[in-house]
């Protein structure tokens, strides 16, 4: 029988926030909101402090601003954060080169190979917490266990500057009492679904075979619900995730039905992935999107590309998928976008014969991320009555 393997989960603690906090010393031991205040604006990360008056992240901004009058609202540095992102990965790949970044916050990594030079799981995350502290001056929080799933909930459960360990065989009594909202995919209506046939902790989802699951919450959720609610996710950490591939996703309290709120945001999407294509140097051949409703149904779809990292190509094809996919009667719980089959190099010698000519567009870019980089994202966009509905975290103020 093979060795189990030994997954950490690694999470900055209010990430943004924390850095700001960091880099704004008046402003610690202070709510610190980062994103938007407006009725169409959304939160993206909120300090401690603020979470304290019930201020949490995908939560609208207004909302925000009537919880907790008092916060300091703040307009997104994402290159700031992206650089510290950076350094914290440095950190990870000192002890291991299994490391899979799911955002700039957080990573998965398989540290199985690496216990016989550091030392057992609990050991490495220690380390791992007090190189990122030295070097940053935040706290990571860390679950180890022996998948993904669970080194994930486990470093959730002792936020901030938790380390949470799961022992081999110890997986389904460690989740049997979290609620069913600690299941991956389950939001507020799921959740409700689950409620009402009884389901409240993960241990009641235990107690429940796949196939009654399966008859009870169809084809899709049902085996999810199982796999995870037994510990047995198989995933493997995949190091090599962010090379093939850039993309955003942004996930909404209250689902969307407004097609000019979607297309918006859609268009944001586009130049935060298309902005990230450009400082890598490279481009995309396949444009991806995914779009999940309420009820965790999950469509994506992708369409190939002349390789590029122009915002406007990325959000019209984009677009385009979506107009095939989207059934306007549901509403819109997660939309993503991502660029795949990247390949590096200059930009091809011959476009549309009505677009601008590429090496002209190319300098366009390149002078509108510069001018993002000097006076922050939201001070130049791309035209379009659409866009001035959306900030880099969710649908604007009006």
């Amino acid at each position: 029988m093979s060795e189990p393997r030994t997954i950490l989960h690694a999470d900055m603690d209010a990430f943004y926030a924390a850095i700001e906090q960091r880099d704004h010393p008046e402003w610690r031991g202070k709510p610190v909101i980062v994103g938007g205040s407006g009725p169409r604006q959304v939160v993206s990360t909120a300090s401690y402090e603020a979470r304290r008056f019930g201020v949490h992240s995908a939560m609208p901004g207004v909302r925000a601003k009537q919880l907790c009058p008092q916060g300091i609202f703040v307009t997104p540095r994402m290159d700031v954060y992206a650089a510290v992102s950076d350094q914290v990965q440095a950190v990870f790949e000192r002890f291991t080169d299994a490391v899979e970044p799911l955002s700039l916050d957080e990573a998965f990594l398989d540290v199985t190979g690496s216990r016989a030079l550091f030392g057992d799981g609990p050991t490495i995350a220690a380390r791992i917490k007090a190189e990122v502290k030295a070097l940053t001056q935040l706290t990571v929080s860390v679950g180890v266990a022996t998948s993904k799933y669970v080194a994930k909930v486990a470093s959730d459960l002792r936020k901030p500057d938790g380390l949470v360990v799961v022992p081999p065989g110890t997986e389904k009594a460690f989740l049997a009492p979290l609620p069913v909202a600690k299941l991956w995919g389950v939001g507020p209506v799921t959740q409700q679904q689950l409620e009402r046939a009884g389901l409240r902790t993960i241990g009641d989802v235990q107690r429940h075979d796949e196939a009654q699951l399966r008859t009870a919450f169809g084809d899709s959720l049902g085996p999810h619900l199982y796999v995870l609610a037994n510990g047995l996710d198989p995933r493997e950490v995949e190091a090599e995730r962010q090379a093939k591939s850039i993309g955003h996703e942004l996930t909404f309290v209250d689902d969307l039905h407004d097609p000019d709120e979607v297309h918006g945001i859609l268009l944001q999407l586009a130049e935060m992935v298309g902005r990230r294509l450009r400082k890598a140097g490279v481009r995309g051949g396949v444009v991806r999107l995914k779009l999940r409703y309420g009820d965790f149904t999950t469509l994506v779809r992708q369409q190939k590309v002349q390789a590029t990292n122009d915002d406007q190509v990325l959000y019209q094809t984009a677009r385009g998928l979506l107009a095939v996919a989207w059934q306007r009667s549901r509403g819109v719980r997660l939309l993503g976008l991502t660029a795949a089959q990247l390949v590096a190099g200059a930009a091809p010698a011959q476009g549309s014969l009505f677009a601008p000519a590429p090496k002209k567009r190319d300098q366009l870019l390149k002078a509108m991320d510069a001018i993002r980089d000097r006076h922050g994202d939201d001070k130049l966009r791309h035209g379009g009555g659409e866009r001035r509905r959306t900030t880099p975290w969710g649908p604007d103020a009006e």
